[in-house]
């Protein structure tokens, strides 16, 4: 990078970060001079301390810095971080990264011919507490402004923040529940776009809590209030920048090669989900009624099947794009766009024809209904997810060993440690039965 050490002796210390398996951020801090001379050298740490990475016979991995990705965090100006891919001892990418297995599947679309390109739209809550509980902090629904929306004055510092970031938002608003945000961001590569959810939500975090509040990516939190997702529009594009999933003479205006990725993603959607809706609370957000996806179908317009295809006007060949509905935030988003990516790679090399699209409210149809139009139903539990991952040819290319058998222990273990719980909705249940 031109002029990297000028600006390096604007801060005082970097963040260098990383992913675990599960999404969370890990960071070590270096003071800026150590970077100085030799920008790119590695930062050794105990691989096996992090979830999902090694044993502790084989624990030592180094975070090579990618010089590229520098960005001044904007509540500090003294500091600033940059993304680090994981290496071993022997100088190798360390396949359990999941920055590395993202970048490995945008390679294997790059060998077909296409780049893959995602915009995500992130929900959250804004959340205040409140003897003891977390509540929302305001009882605003969709599209409520100033007064009524309480984070207004909030989500403008968080798209200012952004911008500083480099990261191009195109809208804030209030979401449907109360204490309900969301920020969507425009669509980019899909190693960039991961890297900025990332940082979104950091950032979305951190001025919550410049304000008293907590900001909650949980799928989740409130019964029956609708839950947050993290929809994402995706579209490939050929080599000469022209978007893949445009065809000016069809309805719709999709591709074949559109509609063979769409199908390929119906077609291993229980596969995939437990990877983009990973947690056990997931599966509280995926029920008819609140907005959320459960049919595996695709429709314009239509919001209660599993993809989307957004309306555009006819010479707007960039906007042409399919909106995936079940992802959540609290997915890790490199390896949620890779098997995402690599569902609808695998239905362009079959060449899978697309099901007929339902426009139909999926949710007023019942059991028979669905069955007669050949809709099937998403997993309705982690359990049942993590089952589909197990059988699943597909993730376990995409992961690669340590990561797939890894990634299967650790939503086994979220699971026990869920279902032995004793929860206050059972005890007022069956406590005084007899």
């Amino acid at each position: 990078m031109d002029g990297l050490k000028e600006k390096l002796e604007k801060y005082h210390t970097i963040q260098v970060q990383f992913s675990d398996i599960h999404g969370v951020l890990k960071s070590v801090t270096i003071p800026s001079e150590s970077m100085k001379d030799n920008p790119e050298e590695g930062i050794w740490f105990d691989g096996s301390s992090i979830q999902g990475f090694t044993r502790i016979i084989e624990s030592d991995l180094y975070l090579r810095p990618d010089i590229n990705t520098l960005t001044e965090l904007p509540w500090n100006p003294k500091v600033a971080c940059l993304w680090a891919d994981i290496y071993t001892p022997k100088n190798l990418p360390f396949k359990g990264d999941p920055r590395d297995v993202l970048r490995r599947a945008c390679k294997r679309a790059e060998e077909l011919g296409f780049k893959y390109k995602v915009g995500a739209e992130l929900e959250f809550f804004l959340l205040e507490q409140k003897n003891g509980y977390y509540a929302p902090m305001d009882p605003a629904g969709y599209f409520d402004s100033s007064p009524f929306d309480k984070g207004f004055e909030i989500k403008q510092e968080i798209l200012l923040g952004a911008k500083k970031m480099g990261i191009q938002c195109e809208m804030g608003h209030h979401e449907v529940a109360r204490g309900q945000q969301e920020i969507d961001f425009r669509y980019s590569e899909a190693l960039e776009t991961a890297d900025r959810i990332m940082m979104m939500k950091l950032l979305i975090q951190t001025i919550a809590r410049q304000h008293s509040l907590i900001a909650s990516f949980m799928p989740k939190p409130f019964f029956r209030q609708n839950g947050s997702g993290m929809h994402c529009h995706q579209s490939l594009w050929t080599k000469d920048g022209e978007n893949a999933f445009y065809d000016p003479d069809d309805d719709m205006l999709l591709s074949d090669i559109a509609k063979h990725f769409i199908a390929g993603q119906l077609k291993f959607a229980k596969e995939l989900v437990g990877v983009i809706a990973p947690t056990v609370n997931s599966y509280k957000r995926l029920v008819p009624g609140y907005e959320a996806p459960v049919y595996i179908s695709w429709a314009q317009l239509n919001r209660s099947a599993l993809i989307r295809i957004p309306q555009i006007p006819k010479n707007r060949s960039s906007s042409v794009r399919a909106e995936l509905r079940c992802p959540d935030p609290m997915c890790n988003p490199y390896l949620a766009l890779a098997v995402m990516l690599e569902a609808g790679l695998e239905g362009i090399r079959q060449k899978l024809p697309a099901p007929p699209p339902r426009q139909e409210n999926l949710y007023d149809l019942k059991g028979e209904e669905l069955r007669s139009l050949n809709v099937d139903q998403l997993p309705a539990s982690l359990w049942e997810a993590i089952s589909y991952i197990k059988k699943s040819a597909l993730v376990k290319a995409v992961f690669e060993e340590p990561l797939y058998t890894s990634y299967i222990q650790a939503k086994l273990k979220e699971w026990d440690e869920y279902r032995l719980q004793v929860t206050e909705w059972e005890k007022q249940r069956y406590l005084m039965r007899y």
